[in-house]
Order: C-alpha cells, then structure tokens, then sequence
C-alpha cells in the first residue's frame, strides 16, 4: 500500500522539517514519508537536513530562476512573475503526487495560481503559524505577542501555536490543531520564542498525524474491497 506522499517547502534552519522526519521515522506519523524538499534561500539549512535524511531537494527561487529582475518595482510585472513562479511550482509539486504540502517556515505567500491547482489534485496545503486564530496574522507574530503581554493586553496569559490549512488570505485558513502557550510579563523574548518553537513541532506532528489517519483507512478499504 502506497505511503502518505508529504512535500515539505522550507525557506531556513529546517526544524520543523526535522520534526517531520524524525515523526515519520518513528511511526508517531504512521504509514507516511517525505518525498521532496523545496527550498527558496540557497543557503537554507534545511537542504542539509534532506540530505541527511535522503530526501531529494531542490532550490526554486524567484529571482535567480529569472521570473523577475531583482530590485523589479513595476507592480504588475512582480504580480505575472510570482503567478508564473506559483504555477510552475505547482506543477512540481503535483508531479511528486503529493497527498500533502507543509509550508514551515516557507517564507513566501503563495497565490491562488499555487493553491487552486493543488485544491483541483485533492492536495492539502498546511501551514504553521505561531498564534492563536484570528492573533497576530502575518510576521512577527511572537514578538508582537511579547510586547502585548507586557504591556498587559494579554490577560488571559498566553498566546499560541496554530496548524491551519492555507488558503488566500494569510493565516486565515481553517485550524487544524490549536496548543495555548503561556506568556508571562517576566518572559523575554527568548524566553517565549523557545517556548513556542517547541510547542510548534508538537503541534505540526500531531496535525499532520490527523491529516494522515483518514486517508490511510480510505486506502486500506479500497485495496481490501
């Protein structure tokens, strides 16, 4: 029976990767495996990690593959060149069969030219966010949560980690799995970025295991019928 297919496209360290691999290793991702890594920054060190792990990698960049100039300010032609980047990564993507897309650290926005293609093939596309629904939406969501705990307007005391599917509109997408992680004016930063960072692989191993579960019985049914 053919394994859960996962692509995983990461822009830098790479841990969440890590955190995936290690998951399907060890069976906490059952029947599941991680057929290619994408990377968009050259010197992501998570090309290292696949490496490592035997899994085909491959830089695709906006730039240096030629869709746009760098320094390009014409708005319209940075729109028709991330259309054309989204779809032929697409493509990519949809010639890897995958049954998912996970975006950890993918530091990039993908447009409807991405994420239309992938809805058409049954393809789920997730994304980690470090914030509960409906918080923080975008970047800098830890340390815009830090300053808003110690300025008090986090009075319930904690903030979160978000698995969610990806749709148009940034961070909006439904959520899969949601983890509160507490936040205390006595924190620094650090204190709160180790503290999600840990809660964030948690959180996408036990997403993606969810993910995975109804698919793999759907399998099992119709090889055994």
């Amino acid at each position: 029976m053919a394994a859960y297919r996962i692509v995983v496209m990461c822009s830098g360290n790479g841990s969440n990767l890590q955190a995936i691999l290690d998951a399907c290793a060890s069976g906490t991702i059952p029947n599941a495996s991680v057929v290619k890594v994408f990377i968009n920054r050259k010197k992501a060190f998570a090309a290292t990690r696949a490496a490592q792990a035997g899994i085909p990698c491959e830089y695709f960049n906006l730039i240096s593959q030629g869709y746009h100039a760098l320094g390009e300010k014409d708005a319209l032609k940075l729109k028709e060149a991330r259309s054309h980047y989204d779809r032929d990564i697409a493509n990519k993507v949809l010639q890897e069969e995958a049954d998912l897309v996970v975006l950890p650290g993918w530091m990039y926005i993908f447009s409807p030219a991405f994420l239309k293609p992938m809805d058409a093939a049954g393809i789920q596309v997730i994304n980690l966010h470090p914030a509960l629904p409906g918080q923080y939406d975008g970047i800098n969501a830890i340390a815009r949560a830090h300053a808003d705990c110690l300025a008090g307007k986090l009075p319930l005391g904690y903030t979160g980690v978000m698995a969610h599917h990806v749709v148009d509109e940034v961070d909006k997408g439904p959520p899969i799995l949601v983890q509160k992680v507490p936040c205390s004016p006595k924190d620094s930063l650090d204190d709160l970025e180790k503290r999600i960072h840990l809660a964030e692989h948690d959180v996408l191993v036990q997403a993606i295991a969810q993910l995975v579960q109804p698919v793999w019985r759907a399998r099992q049914n119709d090889e055994g019928s």
